[in-house]
């Protein structure tokens, strides 16, 4: 059989809806015309038909509710041959007063060929239908006169107060000279001698003064027929010389029995105003099954009739479950890795790597020492890199292997974040020229975007790096901080990522998050590497040279290196030394190596704590000198939350020192509690207490000095650079095998 997949058959059959609803919407948006004040042309044309003194006919009905298969199937053909001049709703016209339903309406009434009106009824007031009827109809009560009769119509439903329609009725029938009245209104005003199924008084005109008032108005004023609706029946009622007519057969709820079943009463006026009526019964013994189609039917036709809205739920909900149905049908997956892929080739050549970032040295920071690292470890292996960042006032004047980009924007205390201009046209044109085999992005956005939107032109891998955790610069984004936070950076990263062809993340925890927020692309665990040889290479002249420098003599020294910001936690730190130095008695110094924008607000509630002895802030440091400070120290302080890896950290423990840090992601896969170091929640009693265990208890910290120095070997330039490597090889290798599937499809 073709289908042998039952989903396969539904895949198509969604797909079939799809595109028939896009042709019938677009059939009721060219070919249907929109409708205002129907009831003013109706009515002219109504008076143009009939003329004074001439006798003429019309038809009442009741309950049409939006019937197709009554109403519009069968009882407008007959009236349409019949004769008859015009046609009268009395109420419930409609299903409710949902503009679709007012749209359905109209298209059902457009069969007629000739005139009609209609009576402001409690399904026309409905679901907020009081304005619609208003706007598409007219006046919700009103009077017109017809040869040498006059027609009324009230309001039955509450939204014009009784009061102020007896006083208009009375003022209006005073003044009226026509040989007979008629009354339409939508409520009845008697209750049917017959069983009514269900009934409740709210089904009767309400308040009761209303009814009465109208009562006596009736019967002063001789009005000769009261027709009303909202009940599912047929039903008349003689009181004194008014007939009162229940009409309900028009398409509502019916029950096929001697007094609820399908109808509508022809009315007929002589030019001497002798009214007369005939019930007009309909034998519509409609199957079950026809009715749910009918239903079914009218559903689709007025939910078509609402407007865009609707429309585009609609096909939206369609459209998600074909896309669905498509990727569970013809899309196979394998969630493990493709252990056949040869990366050999790739790394046995040279290759071209362009990188995108959003900052780069001399600016200093995580991001840009990182990614200089791992050029320096590619161009040792062979490879080309072309680095495209922000331009900076004092970088080097030469640089072979960068392009750099003027700035839109530049922000910060010292205009450290630059907004690079993404649209000039010699940024595509030389890494085009450039013919990467593949590029990398270091940031999801900006730069980054440029550099993924290159690498679809190009047609070739994306790699992004998952450096930062985005939501805590929420300080530095004008936007609500919270939505920020919660929301827009966790999708950012989640939209960029899933758009690339792979992702590294330093830390196994940093990849936990990626899948907790959706992130489906292949991911690679690789912690940034750090210059172990070079820490190692330090000579002691150059620590006693610059202890000295520093007035440092024989008091234990605490470093940290972050930059001066909200998302490092630095005020966190400065507290715990303050109560630190409160509780030991053991001399101590803490220096703070880093710049940024809240130094002077540090420097500020330094002195205010009075601890300049215990805390210097010693401003940025020349990454070549970075070694010789961290072999300075004693131990080394962190309480950042904002990390995906710590590098500082590593850097920290390659030069020996333990660290104190605060629990969090990227933190508790490189501190290892009591082997390297130690880690606590973020409460400065038991971070300050590891503190201090450290500066107190000189043997304890050897010991994990020495477990600290053991732990960074791993975490090599080299190492870093050659594990980056195979990553791109691989990615080329998916990459291939997946275009070898599309031509060979």
């Amino acid at each position: 059989m073709m289908f042998r997949n039952p989903l396969k058959l539904l895949f198509y059959l969604c797909l079939l809806t799809v595109i028939l609803l896009l042709g019938y919407k677009t059939y009721l948006n060219v070919f249907l015309e929109d409708f205002a004040g129907v009831h003013t042309t109706q009515v002219e044309q109504i008076q143009r038909k009939v003329t004074t003194d001439q006798a003429f006919s019309f038809a009442v009905l009741g309950n049409i509710n939006n019937s197709v298969g009554v109403f519009e199937d069968r009882i407008i053909p007959e009236l349409n041959a019949s004769g008859t001049d015009f046609l009268v709703s009395a109420g419930n016209a409609v299903s409710g007063g949902g503009e679709d339903k007012y749209r359905a309406l109209y298209g059902s009434l457009s069969h007629l060929d000739i005139p009609y009106l209609l009576t402001f009824g409690a399904h026309e007031f409905n679901n907020f239908g009081s304005f619609r009827f208003y706007d598409h109809f007219g006046p919700h009560f009103y009077s017109i006169q017809v040869g040498n009769s006059r027609l009324i119509f009230l309001d039955s439903t509450g939204k014009t107060p009784w009061e102020w329609q007896v006083r208009w009725l009375e003022d209006l029938l005073n003044q009226d000279a026509s040989k007979a009245r008629i009354l339409f209104i939508g409520h009845p005003l008697l209750k049917p001698e017959e069983d009514v199924l269900l009934d409740q008084p709210e089904d009767y005109l309400q308040p009761p003064e209303f009814r009465d008032a109208l009562l006596k108005m009736v019967e002063k004023h001789n009005i000769k027929f009261v027709f009303s609706s909202n009940l599912s029946l047929y039903s008349e009622k003689q009181l004194g010389n008014t007939l009162f007519v229940t009409t309900g057969g028009a398409g509502g709820l019916i029950l096929n029995n001697n007094t609820s079943f399908y109808h509508y009463v022809h009315v007929s006026v002589s030019p001497t105003g002798e009214v007369s009526h005939t019930l007009r019964k309909l034998e519509v013994g409609q199957h079950p099954i026809l009715k749910q189609l009918e239903s079914l039917w009218f559903f689709v036709y007025s939910l078509f009739y609402a407007g865009y809205l609707n429309f585009i739920l609609i096909v939206a909900v369609f459209a998600a479950i074909t896309i669905k149905l498509y990727a569970m049908i013809f899309i196979g997956k394998d969630y493990y890795p493709d252990y056949n892929l040869d990366p050999t080739p790739w790394l046995n050549k040279p290759l071209r790597v362009a990188m995108f970032t959003n900052n780069y040295l001399p600016f200093i920071g995580g991001v840009p020492i990182s990614i200089a690292r791992l050029k320096k470890g590619l161009e040792q292996l062979g490879d080309k890199l072309l680095v495209v960042a922000p331009r900076y006032k004092d970088q080097p004047a030469v640089e072979e292997h960068a392009l750099r980009v003027p700035s839109l924007l530049a922000m910060g205390e010292k205009r450290e974040f630059r907004l690079a201009n993404i649209f000039l046209g010699r940024i595509r044109k030389r890494v085009r020229a450039f013919h990467p085999d593949i590029i990398h992005l270091h940031h999801p956005f900006w730069l980054g975007s440029l550099g993924l939107f290159m690498a679809r032109r190009l047609k070739v891998p994306a790699i992004y790096t998952y450096h930062t955790r985005l939501e805590h610069y929420a300080h530095f984004v004008p936007l609500p901080g919270l939505i920020f936070r919660n929301l827009i950076s966790h999708a950012l990263i989640k939209r960029f990522a899933n758009k690339c062809d792979g992702v590294i993340v330093p830390t196994y925890s940093t990849e936990e998050y990626l899948r907790m927020i959706g992130v489906k692309t292949p991911t690679f665990v690789q912690p940034t590497g750090i210059e172990y040889t070079r820490f190692q290479a330090v000579a002691d002249e150059e620590i006693t040279e610059l202890r000295q420098a520093l007035n440092l003599k024989s008091e234990t020294v605490f470093i940290s290196v972050s930059r001066l910001s909200n998302e490092k936690n630095i005020d966190f730190m400065i507290e715990a030394i303050g109560r630190l130095h409160q509780e030991s008695t053991k001399p101590f110094h803490f220096l703070m190596i880093g710049e940024g924008h809240q130094k002077e607000r540090l420097q500020n509630k330094i002195q205010e704590l009075g601890l300049e002895d215990q805390i210097t802030l010693v401003g940025a440091v020349p990454p070549e000198k970075m070694a010789t400070w961290y072999r300075l120290g004693d131990a080394f302080l962190f309480a950042s939350k904002s990390e995906t890896q710590g590098m500082v950290i590593l850097e920290a423990m390659a030069a020996g020192l333990p660290v104190v840090a605060v629990r969090s992601s990227g933190i508790d896969d490189v501190v290892r509690h009591g082997i390297n170091g130690f880690k606590t929640p973020e409460r400065q009693d038991l971070w300050c207490a590891q503190v201090k265990q450290l500066l107190e208890d000189e043997e304890l910290r050897n010991t994990l000095s020495e477990q600290a120095l053991a732990f960074s070997k791993d975490f090599s330039v080299e190492q870093f650079a050659s594990n980056v490597r195979e990553i791109y090889a691989t990615t080329l290798a998916v990459s291939e095998k997946r275009q070898l599937k599309r031509r060979n499809a």
